[in-house]
Order: structure tokens, then C-alpha cells, then sequence
């Protein structure tokens, strides 16, 4: 039965992306809620300016769907759900600032670690009460468990934080954080049913399917783009899911890449304003590979290719 489910919500937000593309893609070309791209950016990234962006809502429609269809209002499913939908909130206000002024930047930096603390505590405040208070997080590849105790709220707060503003990062070439995200719910789709939380499945199901639709519009050359409202929503699924299987510690590794973008803006920055140089010739990491002469096509597609290695390996071992 819990097979059943996946398969169908799997199938669900895939099919609810497809039928709405057709209708929404137009519309945000309508409302002339397009792509700024940045000045400083590469310079082959200027030909996108224009394109379609917020297509992240459909993804989130097909998720919240997906979930709720199939789950029987469970309130383990019902708390993966509201942290897409409140992460989500936050990429919306971002990218409608950003259409609506026509400028690169929507919320500030401030506005949006505030929301994303609030949201992080009200979604880790919901998963501490319905694990039971259980404080304890899985080590991966030895099987063991350690117990954070006090820490464990905290920890989960910086979780949802790192995981939404990891795939925000890695958003950066067409189909790439898509594409990861992607791999990234079809772990957790087997992970969970093979540890007995079958009823998670549903979710990670519906954001495999809700991603892996709407990566038909998204692969290079892309129609669409996800915008902050996708990248924001997908990272906070996959944030919460980590803290609802107790798994966030396997993050570093099976999110090898979203971790990797992260660090390499990190260093970048670091090492600027304390050397003067740059250790990449461009953070994130993608564009680093971009200029040093791959494709958009073969970085998404190295890029995807590790992180199913790197789930694999978890996923065995």
C-alpha cells in the first residue's frame, strides 16, 4: 500500500506540473514576470533575461496536492507541506519584489534570514513535538544514533536555514538545482519505506514528481524558471524531511552538491576580504565550471550525476 501511494503521488505532481506549465508559463510572460539577470554574471546568462520566472508556484501546487491527496491528513505530511508552503511565501515576496522594481535583488538580506528563522523555528518546533521530543539524529554509514539533547532545536532551526539558501545557491543554471532536487526525493523515497516511515513517501514522492515536471520546461535552453518561491519551497521539503526521518546529519553527503555551492560562495567571499583574490573564477561553484569552459548542459548533468552516486553510497552503506 505505502508503494501504491508514491507511485500515485509520484504520478499526481507530475501530472498537475504538466497541465499547468501550459497555462501559467503564459501567464507570467503576460504579467511580464521575467528574469533579471545580473550585471556581474556570465555573460552567455544575458540571453536569458526575460525568460519566464516564479514558476516555482506550480511546484508548489503539485507538492502541497500530491502530498495531501494520498496521506489521509496525516500531520507528519501535513508539517513537510506547510514548511513548503511558508518557505515558499518567502521566494514569492522575493521574486515579486524583484519583477515588480525590474531589479536583481528583491528582499533584503535581513528580511529574508528573519523570515526563514521564524518559519525554521515554527516547522522544528512542529517536528520536536510529533517525533515525540525525540532529540536523537542517525549517523550516516555506521547505523548509530546521537542524541543532540538541547541542541537539537537549534540544529534544526540552521537545517531548514542551510538546506533553503543551499538549493536558492545552487538555482543558478537551467535544470541544476531541479535536477538534484530531484535525485535528492527519490532517495528519501525509498530511504523512508525502507525505515518504516512509509507515510513520508507521499511527500518525497510528490516533490520527485512536482520536480521532476517541472524539470521538463526547466532543461536547457529553459522556458521557465523556479525562482526564489521554488528553490526557497524545495529546500525547506527537503530540510524538514531531513529532520522528520532523522537524517540531517546524511545531508553533507547525499546534498554533496547544494553543500559544495554553499561552501564555495563561502570561501569566495573569505578569501576576498582578507587576500583581495578570488580562489573560483566565479561562486557558486557552477559558474566556476561555466567559465572554465563547460557547458550549462554537461555541468547539470556532472552535477546530477554525483549526487546519485552519493545517494547510492548512503543509501547502501
Amino acid at each position: 500500500m505505502e508503494n501504491t501511494f508514491l507511485y500515485l503521488s509520484t504520478v499526481t505532481a507530475f501530472l498537475i506540473v504538466l497541465i499547468l506549465s501550459p497555462i501559467l508559463i503564459p501567464m507570467l510572460k503576460q504579467f511580464k514576470f521575467g528574469q533579471n539577470v545580473r550585471d556581474d554574471g556570465p555573460e552567455s546568462h544575458l540571453k536569458k533575461q526575460g525568460t519566464p520566472t516564479m514558476g516555482g508556484i506550480m511546484m508548489i501546487i503539485a507538492i502541497i496536492i500530491g502530498s495531501i491527496s494520498y496521506s489521509g491528513w496525516d500531520l507528519k505530511v501535513l508539517t513537510l507541506v506547510l514548511a513548503v508552503t511558508l518557505y515558499g511565501i518567502i521566494g514569492f515576496a522575493d521574486d515579486y519584489i524583484k519583477v515588480r522594481f525590474k531589479r536583481s535583488l528583491g528582499l533584503t538580506a535581513k528580511q529574508k534570514l528573519i523570515g526563514q528563522f521564524a518559519f525554521g523555528l515554527i516547522v522544528t518546533l512542529a517536528v520536536y513535538f510529533l517525533l515525540g521530543k525525540d532529540t536523537k539524529m542517525l549517523l550516516p554509514f555506521v547505523q548509530k544514533e546521537v542524541d543532540l539533547s538541547y541542541l537539537w532545536i537549534p540544529f534544526g532551526v540552521f537545517i531548514m536555514m542551510a538546506a533553503t539558501n543551499a538549493v536558492n545557491l545552487t538555482d543558478g543554471l537551467d535544470g541544476l538545482a531541479s535536477s538534484v532536487c530531484l535525485v535528492l526525493g527519490v532517495f528519501y523515497s525509498f530511504y523512508v519505506i525502507r525505515s518504516g516511515a512509509g507515510e513520508l513517501s507521499i511527500f518525497s514522492g510528490a516533490l520527485a514528481g512536482a520536480t521532476l515536471g517541472f524539470l521538463v520546461f526547466n532543461h536547457y535552453p529553459a522556458k521557465v524558471f523556479m525562482g526564489d518561491t521554488g528553490s526557497l519551497a524545495l529546500g525547506a521539503g527537503l530540510g524538514a524531511l531531513s529532520l522528520m526521518t532523522k537524517t540531517a546529519l546524511f545531508l553533507p553527503f547525499i546534498g554533496i552538491i547544494i553543500v559544495a555551492e554553499t561552501v564555495s560562495v563561502m570561501i569566495q567571499v573569505a578569501s576576498f576580504k582578507m587576500t583581495g583574490k578570488r580562489v573560483f573564477k566565479m561562486a557558486p561553484l557552477h559558474h566556476h565550471f561555466e567559465l572554465s569552459g563547460w557547458s550549462e548542459v554537461k555541468v547539470c548533468l556532472v552535477f546530477a550525476l554525483i549526487t546519485v552516486l552519493a545517494c547510492v553510497l548512503v543509501y547502501i552503506f
